[in-house]
This record gives structure tokens, sequence and C-alpha cells, in this order.
């Protein structure tokens, strides 16, 4: 039986990796690696760093395949990232028949945690669910932007006996209304903060957390949502993409 085990690997500091993603690295034979372009080799490096760090006296090898792209612009959402991973899953598929052989362990590895905005583990249900590929696969969590958001930060996610909610950009520009205390704000392309009404909410902001270019800015909107939208607009244009988490906490 082919193993395939989906390994967070953390926001970006190779030192976030867990042991027991270590113990799981060194398991691995194969693994796959999607190339999301030449403006993102930085994320493909990293994992391949992580790799040479922490696997020792043991073969493995990398195989790429180039990534989906969701479709963009005017269309509907949900629709697009149904295609998607349709689109994925077809890649996936192909991966894992033909360079994974009888007995071996494949590795995919997730970006923060891979229970939180990703994909890959739904795409393994719905593999295994259409009965073409066969194999077993793991689980490993990993430390998530949030977490590494809130410790460098060095704040707590939440109020005492409060509660906190993680949503989207794209929920929060639609004008979501939460009870919660505290919202952490995921995939936000659009500065969607700016559209809070109100200006006294706290905002904790970081981008590329973990890595030599990380970026913290933190305050009340009123005096740091402009900041905010300037630094970051400057920083994608600088590297081409940006991965950025925010809380926001009521005055």
């Amino acid at each position: 039986m082919k193993q395939l085990l989906v390994i967070g690997i953390g926001a970006g500091n190779p030192d976030y990796i867990t042991m027991q993603a270590v113990k799981a690295l060194n398991r691995v034979d194969v693994f796959f690696l999607l190339d999301k372009g030449q403006s993102k080799q930085t994320l493909i490096d990293l994992r391949r760093e992580i790799c040479e760090r922490y696997i020792t006296d043991h073969a493995y090898r990398f195989v790429e395949a180039s990534s989906p792209e969701r479709e963009r612009g005017d269309v509907d959402y949900t629709a697009s990232v149904d295609a998607l991973n349709r689109a994925k899953q077809q890649t996936f598929e192909q991966l894992i028949n033909e360079e994974l052989s009888d007995g071996q362990c494949g590795g995919f590895l997730i970006w923060g945690d891979p229970a939180l905005y990703d994909s890959t583990l739904r795409i393994l249900q719905a593999i295994q669910a259409s009965g073409r590929c066969q194999f077993e696969y793991e689980v490993i969590p990993g430390i998530t932007s949030v977490q590494a958001l809130a410790a460098q930060h060095k704040i707590p996610l939440n109020s005492i006996g409060r509660s906190v909610e993680i949503t989207t950009g794209r929920r929060l520009a639609a004008g979501q209304v939460s009870e919660a205390d505290s919202l952490v704000v995921m995939l936000d392309a659009e500065d969607s903060y700016q559209r809070v009404a109100d200006r006294q909410t706290e905002i904790f902001w970081g981008a590329y957390l973990g890595t030599p270019d990380e970026v913290l800015i933190s305050g009340r909107l009123a005096d740091v949502a402009d900041e905010i939208e300037r630094v970051r607009k400057a920083a994608r244009a600088e590297h081409g993409w940006i991965m950025d988490t925010y809380l926001l906490r009521k005055p």
C-alpha cells in the first residue's frame, strides 16, 4: 500500500518545524512540490531547505508539477475554487500513480497547517472516494501564521473569556458581522481592514511571518491602516507575492 504524509511545515521559519514533522520528513521517499511560478520560487526553496536541514540518512527525491491556477476576475468564487480543486485532484492522482511505487511514502509539505485554509486534505479525500488511487495517509500539524502573528506581536489571540473567530478578507469585505472580540483575517487581497467602520479597532498585522522579510505593524486603524496599505503594496511589488495575516480587536 502507498503511504502519504501531509506535513505542516509552519509559517515560514524552518525553526517552526515540530519534532513530529521531523520524524515524518525522514519517512518520505518522494516529496511532491507544486510550482506556482517564478514569483513564488521562494516557497519551493524553503521546502527544499527544510528537507536538507532535517532529513538524515534517508534517500529521497523531489517531484515538481505545475500548480493549477484559479480563475480570477468577475467569476463565481465558489465555482472557481471547485474547478481549481478538480484540476488539483487530477494533478495529485497523476503524481501518486506515476511517481510513487507500492510500499513507498510520499509527502506533501503544507505551508502552515494542513487543516487551516488549505485544500490538500479535501482533495485526498476526493481521490480516495473516486477509487482511482489506493493509499493511506497521515496528517502532521504545523504552526500556522495565526500563531506566528500572535507570537511576533507578543499578544494573546483572545481576550479573557472571549471568543476568537478566523475568517477571510473576502468575507470581511462583504460586510461580515462578527460577535467575536478578536477577529483573525486571512487571505485578504483587497485591504479589507479599510472597510471596518470603527476606526478605533486595533489591528495587529504581519506579512512574510517567520522569514527574513517579515514585516509587523500594529495600532488603531485610524492611525496605521494607510501605512499598512502602503507597506503591503510596496512589499508585493518587490517580491511579486505577499502572504499576510492580521488580527482585529474591538476597542
